[in-house]
């Protein structure tokens, strides 16, 4: 039977997790195992319970109980289920809570590189990626255009921020991924056979669609963080350095958009759509 509690006590520390605890604190970096972060709406949530992500507790407005929420909280067992009318959320919460259903969850373990790398064929490799809207867009393309895992350097933003997960409609779990060792995170993917491209702005850079990209078994597409782009050393540091073509004088796409562009030419495609 699901354990319903109608919210009274905007205070209870319970409710701390969905409305008054930073990214920071939710991370929880000296106790990661009791990490947590936010899932919201019924389709970002049932995909972290796919993944195999642990609920703790669940917020969501009244009419959804029978409705859109059902078979989500049948399938989490006995955890406190806090309702209340949409305006007592709104009050709670701070913001409209559009999506009617937010999920406190667990954090799960961190991959490993190798774990993330193991069978892959094309990974994407994020660079100091610092804003998580932009984290989360990543992680939808890649989702969508055949990546089979991602890295991140640890200045980059976690995937499992708010906003992050938001924007990548859950995709972040459904995409493995793990954060790399900055300063040698390149020689361990050459060592495991991977070709490595910089999208980078450079005199010597060769276009997207060289069909010698393409004839590499094992690409990883890295990206750098916003505005400044990749390091003058990670860019050494690849076998390829390669920028999208630009027209009308426009001289760099945002990193999300270009994300999208580069996994859509070098992705791994199956043979009859490249």
């Amino acid at each position: 039977m699901p354990n319903i509690i109608e919210i009274t006590d905007f205070g209870a520390p319970q409710l701390d997790v969905y409305a008054r605890l930073s990214e920071g604190q939710l991370l929880n970096r000296h106790e990661p195992g009791k990490g947590m972060f936010i899932a919201e709406s019924p389709k970002v949530i049932e995909r972290a319970l796919d993944a195999g992500c642990v609920p703790v507790s669940i917020l969501l407005e009244r009419k959804h109980i029978e409705g859109q929420g059902k078979d989500i909280i049948s399938r989490c067992g006995n955890i406190p289920v806090y309702t209340a009318a949409f305006d007592v959320l709104t009050q709670l919460t701070g913001f409209k809570l559009t999506r009617g259903m937010l999920c406190a969850m667990r954090r799960p373990g961190l991959k490993t590189v190798p774990e993330v790398c193991a069978g892959a064929r094309r990974i994407a490799v994020l660079e100091n990626v610092m804003n998580p809207t932009n984290v989360g867009a990543i992680f939808r393309s890649a989702a969508a255009l055949n990546m089979d895992g991602i890295l991140l350097t640890p200045a980059s933003s976690n995937p499992l921020y708010r906003r992050a997960i938001r924007v990548s409609m859950g995709t972040v779990f459904q995409i493995p991924w793990a954060f790399m060792d900055e300063e040698n995170g390149l020689i361990e993917l050459h060592e495991m056979g991977f070709a490595t491209v910089a999208m980078a702005l450079r005199a010597d850079s060769i276009s997207i669609d060289s069909p010698q990209l393409m004839r590499e078994e094992k690409l990883a597409i890295v990206l750098g963080t916003e505005g400044d782009g990749l390091a003058p050393d990670t860019i050494a540091g690849c076998d390829y350095t390669v920028r999208i073509p630009m027209a009308h004088g426009v001289d760099s796409l945002n990193v999300a958009a270009a994300s999208a562009v580069a996994f859509w030419q070098l992705g791994n495609r199956p043979v009859g759509n490249q």
